[in-house]
């Protein structure tokens, strides 16, 4: 008895191209992009190969370069000459992002993304206004409606210096609506949110948070990220957020979480974001430089895979050098 039904018939080189299911090009890709408010030079980031703090003064000739591999969009992260416990230098006219910012936009034809949050800005590293006891008895350790107003200043900041879209990632219950009310009221109305909808308390943010100096000074994140066990959670927070007037619903991380960006893929007609973070990044390079994977193919696969799960947009370190490949 042979097989009547044959699916390697559709794996020649010929046809394979053309019955491919998920296609993943350089315009799905968002590169992050570090400044450095304390620095002239730029700066390597040692857990995360490839990348560097740049100043602000060399903002431009970063964009640039990811420009010229295919990738149109940025998103710009700061890190601040000062921080305080509020995280003022957040929402400073003059602040790192604020003047990074100015400059992509005047001088390069990129889409620039900011990321709206105090944590790279506050002495202590949490993302917002803390309670009295959050070093030594904390309930839910930042304030939530004290921390609204301050995001809202940063989104409407980043909006006046030329962001083309703001992207709020603290867990702040309501920021969203916040940050849209601020946006509308200070005539930014066509400015997109795209929320950090799903954001869980992940082991994997351990280089970003060398990369941008923002660990927290004591303590931990859980009392306003989720809970790397909830599923169903994660459709409330996105639908939430899409209620409030996001435009944009993200789910960090993305490789360990493909189940949540199908699940908020198959309920919610927004775009979806995935963010493939810093220690996905680190862990393939660390396994590559020991010459067990081989890390273009790993890298591409796993872009894949998010996209292939639903993602029509991907944040992503590898950006600019699968953009090449594509």
């Amino acid at each position: 008895m042979f097989p009547t039904d044959r699916p390697r018939r559709l794996r020649t080189d010929g046809v394979r191209p053309l019955v491919s299911e998920t296609d993943l090009s350089a315009s799905d890709l968002i590169a992050p992009v570090f400044v450095d408010a304390t620095t002239d030079e730029r700066v390597a980031i040692e857990s995360m190969p490839g990348h560097e703090r740049v100043p602000v003064g060399e903002a431009v000739d970063r964009v640039e370069e990811v420009l010229a591999t295919g990738v149109e969009a940025v998103m710009v992260f700061g890190i601040p000459e000062s921080k305080d416990e509020v995280g003022s230098r957040a929402y400073a006219e003059d602040g790192v992002v604020q003047r990074a910012v100015r400059d992509i936009a005047a001088e390069t034809d990129a889409y620039v993304i900011t990321d709206v949050c105090l944590c790279e800005y506050t002495d202590h590293g949490h993302c917002g206004v803390l309670e009295d006891d959050a070093a030594d008895d904390p309930t839910l350790t930042v304030r939530n409606d004290e921390t609204l107003d301050l995001l809202s200043n940063t989104a409407v900041s980043h909006a006046d210096a030329g962001a083309d879209m703001v992207a709020p990632s603290s867990m702040t219950d309501g920021m969203v609506g916040a940050i849209r009310e601020g946006l509308d009221e200070a005539r930014f109305a066509e400015v997109p949110i795209m929320s950090y909808a799903v954001k869980y308390e992940s082991a994997f943010y351990g280089p970003f948070r060398d990369a941008a100096d923002g660990a927290p000074a004591f303590g931990d994140r859980r009392h306003y990220q989720m809970d790397p066990a909830n599923r169903r959670e994660a459709l409330r927070e996105a639908r939430l957020d899409a209620d409030e007037g996001a435009d944009v619903l993200m789910v960090k991380p993305g490789l360990p979480y493909l189940d949540i960006v199908r699940d908020v893929r198959e309920h919610s007609d927004l775009p979806v974001a995935a963010y493939n973070v810093s220690g996905e990044y680190a862990m393939l390079h660390a396994a590559a430089d020991r010459g067990w994977l081989d890390l273009e193919e790993t890298a591409h696969e796993s872009l894949l895979s998010m996209k292939r799960a639903g993602a029509d947009l991907i944040l992503t370190y590898f950006a600019e050098d699968i953009a090449d490949r594509l």
